[in-house]
């Protein structure tokens, strides 16, 4: 592994993104060269989802990042409001030239999202972070939409 550099652009040493949110709950969110990782775990009530949001935002915008993890395996339940909030911060992200990965959706969340009827557009997803971070530093520019995984499909 490589040590921080001063701007914060190399390896896995990168000075570390503070937490965001509000209500006494922090979202963790690191900076890994140049992608941000949040991770979130637990309920995120309305308005944390949505200073989520902002914050992520300016984060990209001030950190020039070109991508974002949004980590949810310790996430239980994705209503509507956080899938539309997830959709938005990947539209942000897109219109700053950043793109976005959802890695870690359990089965019973990805269940109620299409229950739900929701597409999620702008969001690719990965199984775990570690595939998450392989997709977006392996300079794809091609998104797999979510729901879809590389290499399935009929024979």
């Amino acid at each position: 592994m490589t040590g921080p550099s001063e701007n914060g652009s190399a390896g896995f040493g990168p000075p570390v993104a503070g937490p965001l949110g509000g209500h006494g709950f922090t979202v963790p969110v690191l900076r890994l060269g140049d992608i941000l990782l949040v991770t979130l775990q637990g309920e995120l009530h309305d308005g944390m989802a949505e200073q989520l949001q902002q914050d992520i935002t300016d984060r990209i915008a001030h950190t020039r990042v070109t991508g974002v993890v949004i980590d949810i395996s310790g996430v239980d339940i994705v209503d509507s409001f956080l899938g539309r909030v997830l959709a938005e911060i990947a539209a942000g992200a897109g219109l700053l030239a950043a793109r976005t990965v959802l890695a870690g959706m359990r089965p019973a969340v990805a269940i109620t999202l299409v229950e739900l009827g929701l597409t999620l557009p702008g969001l690719r997803t990965a199984l775990d972070v570690e595939r998450a971070m392989e997709m977006l530093t392996a300079g794809e520019h091609q998104g797999v939409p979510a729901g879809e995984r590389q290499g399935e499909g009929s024979p």
